[in-house]
């Protein structure tokens, strides 16, 4: 057994590790999800132009988001896009929808409970639970602020 010293053990990490590549990935990352919102913005005149007022053309964009993320995980591209632009696709929406839909899709072929159902809010279920959970304490600190 070989015993090394903790500036040993430095060292070697130190040498064995990959170099970051900090300023490629943040690149890539602001512009995969600046491209990512400026398709949403371009949803959002689409839908203006139709006709649409400015909440519910913002509704429809949403909802477009939503969809095409889950139709992207669905075929495995939304994994590559994710693979190369890093936290550029967690854009609330889209990144949320693929959260959810990707282990329903993984765990399909353990049934309908068991499977889809179950696995479904793996990652998204704490996500729900500390939002819904920090919105309350929230609205509770505001209604006390409002009373005093």
């Amino acid at each position: 057994m070989i015993i090394i010293t903790t500036q040993q053990y430095a060292k070697l990490v130190k040498k064995t590790s990959p170099n970051s590549k900090s300023l490629a990935n943040c690149i890539r990352a602001f512009a995969v999800g600046g491209g990512i919102c400026a398709v949403g913005e371009g949803l959002v005149m689409f839908f203006k132009n139709a006709g649409l007022d400015q909440k519910t053309a913002s509704l429809g964009m949403t909802v477009t988001f939503i969809g095409f993320a889950i139709f992207l995980t669905a075929l495995g591209i939304y994994d590559n896009l994710a693979a190369f632009g890093g936290a550029g696709t967690l854009v609330p929406i889209t990144g949320f929808a693929n959260a959810v839909c990707a282990p329903a899709i993984e765990f399909k072929t353990e049934g309908q409970i068991t499977g889809t159902a179950a696995k479904m809010f793996n990652i998204a279920g704490p996500v729900i639970l500390y939002g819904t959970f920090a919105s309350l304490i929230y609205g509770i600190v505001l209604c006390l602020f409002d009373i005093l």
